[in-house]
């Protein structure tokens, strides 16, 4: 028999699978999944880089679902392997799993500082922009080398709407299911390098860094 995530209730096995739906159609089909204590992290990276001198951000949305208390795994799968069970409360896994960068890039547990929540309607606004911006700037048959430098340029850019986040948060939101029409707000909340966005229906990573991967060059020895 092919291996199964056990979930409490149906309900529960349906959300993975809308998430795994939605991840596989973005730029990277691949999602992680981390269990432990009865919690399933699944998270995908609506944007990430694709190699050396790619500026596209890393972004990673994420939800947190109940699962078998027995369960402990960390798993990269391609989203679109996953199946229904042969139980509405299970889950079926491909028989392997995938490589994907940003699964080793893990956001830490603690230290978040709050900061100044923004609103679902102006994440919501902020989508609708980049997609505009995305299609002016592309010509009529362009090149996938073309479409990502232009993606990455428009969901890239902080938006001042959103307090400085990058358009791409709000983007990764709405691919991944995270904004729904009861409009309220998203919290902000920081540490290092890393902002998360959160609203009821998930929540969405982003670090900040050197785009290329690589680390300040730094003098060593006197002057």
């Amino acid at each position: 028999m092919a291996p199964q995530l056990v979930f409490p209730d149906s309900r529960s096995a349906a959300d993975l699978l809308t998430f795994a739906g939605r991840a596989a159609r973005l730029g990277d089909p691949a999602v992680r999944l981390r269990a432990s204590a009865g919690t399933l992290a699944v998270s995908a990276a609506p944007l990430s880089p694709r190699g050396f001198g790619d500026d596209t951000p890393t972004v990673l949305g994420m939800r947190f679902l109940r699962i078998d208390p027995e369960l402990e795994c960390d798993l990269v799968v391609d989203a679109g392997a996953l199946r229904a069970g042969d139980d509405p409360a299970h889950v079926g896994l491909p028989d392997s799993g995938v490589s994907a960068a940003w699964a080793g890039i893990s956001p830490p547990r603690g230290g978040w500082i709050s900061g100044d929540p923004v609103t679902v309607a102006d994440l919501a606004a902020a989508v609708r922009r980049g997609v505009d911006a995305v299609a002016t700037a592309l010509p009529a048959s362009p090149g996938e080398d073309l479409v990502r430098t232009v993606r990455s340029a428009v969901w890239g850019a902080p938006d001042p709407t959103l307090g400085g986040l990058i358009a791409g948060v709000a983007f990764a939101a709405d691919a991944l299911g995270f904004l729904g029409g009861d409009g309220g707000a998203a919290s902000v909340l920081r540490t290092g390098t890393w902002t998360r966005v959160s609203v009821p229906r998930g929540h969405v990573l982003v670090r900040a860094g050197n785009p290329t991967g690589l680390t300040t060059v730094r003098s060593t020895g006197s002057r």
